[in-house]
C-alpha cells in the first residue's frame, strides 16, 4: 500500500479518503485484495484524465509537408497517371516480342449426302482446330518509336508527381505560416490588452487623485472594450488559420494542434546564383516539358512508320481436321492431323488517300507545339525565381526597420505614460501611443513570419524542401 501512495494526488478526493481508510494490517485477505482493488482503479481513472488532457501535438513545417504528402488527394492522382505510364511502357516493350496464343474451336455444317457438307469453305461436316498461334511483326525488332515515346511519356508522368508535390508544398507553407502569424497577432493582443489595462488603472488613479477628469477613464475604458474584442478576433483568425491547414495534413478533420514558431529563427538567404542554378537543374516543370518534347519526336517517327512495309510471320502448330485425333482414324489411320504450318505477310502501302502524310504533319505540329512548351516553362520558372528572390530579398531588408520600429514605438508609449502620469500629455496622445506600438509589433512578426516563408518558396523551388 506504501508503494501506491506515491502516485494518489489530492485532486481525487474519492481516491484519498479510499487509501486513507485502507489498513492492510487489518480484516481478512478478501478485504484487503478489495481495498487494493478499489485504489488501483482510482489510479487507473486518474491516468486516463491524464491522457485525455495531454496537450496537442506541435508539427514543424517538414512534419506538415510530410502529412500533406500522405492525405494529398492531388498527389495520389499523380501517383496514379505515372504507375499507368509505367504500364504503358511495359506494354509498348512488350508489343515488339512474338504474341502466342491458343485457339480452339469446333464447326459444324450440315451435310449434304457427300464428306464435304454444305459450304464448301469447310473440308467436312465437322471440323476441330486446336492449334498454338506464334506471331512475331520481323520490322518491330527494329522499330524503337513506340518504345522510347513510352518510356518519355512514364518520365514526364513521374515528373508531374514532384509538380503536384511542390504545388503542395506552396499551399502547406502558405498555411503553416499563415497560423504562425495568427498566434503572434493574438500574443500581441494580449499584450495590447494589458497595456490597456494598465491605462485603465492610471486614469482611475489619477481620477480618484483629482489629477484628470471622468473623460480620461471613460476613454481608457472604450480602449480596453476594443482591445477585448481585438483579442476575440485574432482568437477566431488562429482557428480559420488552423482550419485551413489541418485539412491538408490530417486524414479526419482536425484543428488539435500547434504548430513550431520558426520565424525567429536566423536564416542566411541564398546566394542568386546559386538559386538559379539548383532550381534549373532540379525544376519538374523542365522535366515535364523536355519529356513531352521527347515523346513527341518519337511520335514523329512513329508516324513515318505509315510509309514502311508490315512484314510478319505466323506460325501455326496443332490439329485442323475433321477429327479431333492426332491420327484420322479407322477409315485413314495413316493420316496426319498433328502438323504445323507458316505464312510469312509482307504488306506494302500503296496508296491510302494522304493519311499518312497527314499524321505526319500532325505529329510535327505536336512537336513544335512541345517545343514551345519548353520555352514557355524556361520562361516562366525564370520569373518565379526572380519574383521569389526579389520577395525575400525585400522582406530581408525591412526586418531591421520593423525591429528599429517596435523599439521606438515601445519607448514612446513610455514616455508618453509618463507624460500623462505628469500631466503633460492628454488620453488621446497615450492611445495613439498604444496603436502605433501595437502596429509595429505586427509589422515586426508579419515581417519575420514573410521572410521565413519566402525562403521555404525559395527552397521548393531548388527542391530542397
Amino acid at each position: 500500500m506504501e508503494g501506491l501512495q506515491k502516485y494518489v494526488t489530492p485532486t481525487n478526493e474519492r481516491c484519498v479518503r479510499i487509501f486513507s481508510s485502507a489498513n492492510l494490517q487489518e480484516g481478512s485477505a478478501t478485504l484487503r485484495l478489495q481495498l487494493i482493488t478499489r485504489v488501483a482503479f482510482c489510479l487507473a481513472t486518474l491516468a486516463g484524465v491524464a491522457v485525455a488532457q495531454a496537450p496537442p501535438v506541435s508539427i514543424t513545417l517538414q512534419d506538415a509537408i510530410a502529412r500533406a504528402r500522405q492525405h494529398a488527394g492531388q498527389l495520389q492522382g499523380a501517383n496514379f497517371a505515372a504507375l499507368q505510364a509505367r504500364e504503358d511502357a511495359r506494354q509498348a516493350r512488350a508489343g515488339r516480342l512474338p504474341t502466342l496464343n491458343a485457339l480452339n474451336q469446333g464447326l459444324y455444317t450440315k451435310g449434304n449426302g457427300t464428306p464435304e457438307g454444305v459450304f464448301i469453305t469447310n473440308n467436312g461436316v465437322h471440323v476441330y482446330t486446336e492449334q498454338a498461334l506464334v506471331h512475331q511483326d520481323l520490322l518491330a525488332v527494329v522499330r524503337k518509336g513506340e518504345v522510347r515515346r513510352a518510356a518519355a511519356l512514364e518520365a514526364a508522368a513521374r515528373a508531374r508527381v514532384d509538380v503536384a508535390s511542390r504545388g503542395l508544398n506552396t499551399v502547406v507553407i502558405q498555411n503553416y505560416y499563415g497560423v504562425v502569424g495568427a498566434a503572434r497577432r493574438f500574443t500581441n493582443a494580449q499584450l495590447s490588452l494589458r497595456e490597456a489595462e494598465q491605462f485603465v488603472d492610471i486614469t482611475e488613479k489619477q481620477e480618484r487623485g483629482g489629477e484628470a477628469a471622468h473623460a480620461d477613464v471613460v476613454k481608457a475604458r472604450l480602449l480596453l472594450q476594443q482591445r477585448q474584442r481585438d483579442l476575440q478576433d485574432s482568437q477566431v483568425v488562429i482557428e480559420k488559420a488552423k482550419i485551413g491547414l489541418g485539412v491538408l495534413i490530417f486524414p479526419s478533420f482536425s484543428t488539435d494542434f500547434n504548430v513550431a514558431d520558426d520565424a525567429g529563427e536566423t536564416a542566411v538567404m541564398p546566394a542568386a546564383n546559386d538559386v538559379r542554378t539548383q532550381a534549373g537543374s532540379s525544376s519538374p516543370d523542365l522535366r515535364v516539358a523536355r519529356s513531352l518534347l521527347a515523346a513527341a519526336g518519337q511520335e514523329v517517327s512513329v508516324a513515318r512508320y505509315g510509309y514502311l512495309p508490315a512484314f510478319s510471320v505466323d506460325l501455326n502448330y496443332g490439329i485442323d481436321a475433321n477429327r479431333f485425333a492426332f491420327r484420322g482414324g479407322v477409315e485413314d489411320p495413316q493420316r496426319q492431323n498433328l502438323g504445323y504450318s507458316v505464312q510469312l505477310s509482307l504488306n506494302v502501302p500503296v496508296w491510302n488517300w494522304g493519311i499518312t502524310q497527314s499524321r505526319v504533319r500532325q505529329a510535327e505540329l505536336r512537336r513544335a507545339e512541345a517545343q514551345l512548351q519548353l520555352t514557355l516553362a524556361g520562361r516562366a520558372l525564370e520569373a518565379n525565381l526572380a519574383a521569389a528572390l526579389a520577395e525575400a530579398r525585400g522582406a530581408l531588408q525591412q526586418l531591421e526597420s520593423l525591429r528599429s520600429t517596435v523599439d521606438l514605438a515601445t519607448e514612446g508609449l513610455r514616455l508618453t505614460l509618463l507624460r500623462y502620469q505628469a500631466g503633460e500629455a492628454v488620453t488621446l496622445e497615450v492611445v495613439d501611443a498604444q496603436s502605433t506600438l501595437t502596429l509595429a509589433r505586427n509589422g515586426f512578426d508579419d515581417g519575420q513570419v514573410r521572410y521565413k516563408a519566402a525562403l521555404a518558396n525559395l527552397q521548393t523551388l531548388t527542391g530542397a524542401l
